[in-house]
């Protein structure tokens, strides 16, 4: 029998029923009741090795293989407020080879990527307290450039985009297939450049124009335009450009493409690594981003559409 996609109810199927409530006795041994269940049950499953489900092959509750410590495959938080998509995802990736992490709603998110950052989001968009769309918001003002994947029921095309202005790096709608929403974290992951610490005199006190302290062998130059992709930094005319990891991807290919027209749908491919459903929204929704931030100061436009083809970056002359 083929597995119940994540998010859809059980019932009407004794056989999934019996299956999801013998799983779930694996994490939630000692269900309860009352107003601060799913409380207790965050903090028991957060608890970074502070007990073990028992024998050699148990699973610690903070999502990490027995034995040993994070998952190979990175640390996932997942944000949702039904309980029993949480315990399900948790299962799931844990069984996968992630380390997992949960929180009931957007204020405990927030705190936990406060305590312990993970490396890639799974955030619901519809909750109570406060919304995926305004987590995504509120980790983006920060800086914080965790990659996030965003789980709803909602498919219109407009949702998507919603949730891809905010921060989105990637829009699943329920219910999904387990193996499906893994091999999104792992693209999501793979294309998160590993950190580099800034060498001296780079940052705010470099001063305008001045190049880039770490990775000048791989920085790319348009005109005014310098991109280091080691430290993630974009400049123009010496002045930095605050852009979000999907943004600067974008910028990245355009210019290393420079004066080549590129469609959507290869944009699509080099930056989101696959074929993404919201496909001519996503690419123009992140070049008019790109052309506020790139256009600022009366600066000429860098980034031009090729109507019906797509977009090239060339400076004007």
């Amino acid at each position: 029998m083929p597995a119940t996609p994540y998010g859809t109810p059980a019932a009407g199927n004794p056989r999934a029923i019996r299956a999801r409530e013998a799983a779930d006795a694996v994490i939630d041994t000692g269900r309860g009741s009352g107003a601060g269940k799913a409380g207790r049950e965050e903090a028991a499953m957060n608890q970074g090795g502070a007990r073990s489900t028992g024998g050699a092959g148990g699973s610690r509750t903070d999502g990490s293989p027995a034995g040993g410590g994070d998952a190979d495959r990175g640390r996932v938080l997942v944000v949702d407020d039904d309980a029993a998509i949480r315990r399900s995802l948790s299962r799931g990736l844990r069984l996968s080879g992630f380390a997992v992490d949960l929180a009931e709603g957007g204020r405990r998110a927030l705190a936990l990527m406060r305590e312990r950052p993970a490396d890639v989001l799974v955030l619901d968009v519809s909750m109570p307290d406060v919304s995926g769309i305004q987590v995504c918001h509120a980790l983006r003002e920060a800086g914080d450039d965790v990659p996030v994947l965003m789980l709803s029921a909602l498919d219109e095309t407009a949702d998507r985009i919603a949730g891809l202005q905010a921060g989105g790096d990637d829009y699943l709608v329920k219910p999904f297939a387990l193996q499906e929403l893994v091999l999104r974290l792992d693209a999501l992951l793979r294309r998160r450049a590993p950190s580099a610490a800034p060498g001296p005199g780079a940052g705010a006190g470099a001063g305008a124009g001045a190049e880039f302290a770490q990775g000048a062998a791989e920085a790319v130059r348009v005109g005014g335009l310098v991109l280091n992709p080691a430290t993630r930094e974009a400049r123009r005319e010496g002045a930095e450009l605050p852009l979000t990891r999907r943004e600067f991807e974008l910028l990245l290919v355009l210019a290393r493409n420079a004066g080549i027209v590129l469609t959507r749908d290869q944009l699509l491919e080099r930056v989101w690594g696959y074929d993404f459903e919201v496909r001519t929204d996503a690419v123009d929704t992140f070049v008019s981003y790109l052309r506020r931030k790139t256009e600022s100061g009366g600066r000429p436009r860098l980034l031009h559409t090729v109507r019906g083809v797509g977009f090239v970056l060339r400076e004007e002359k």
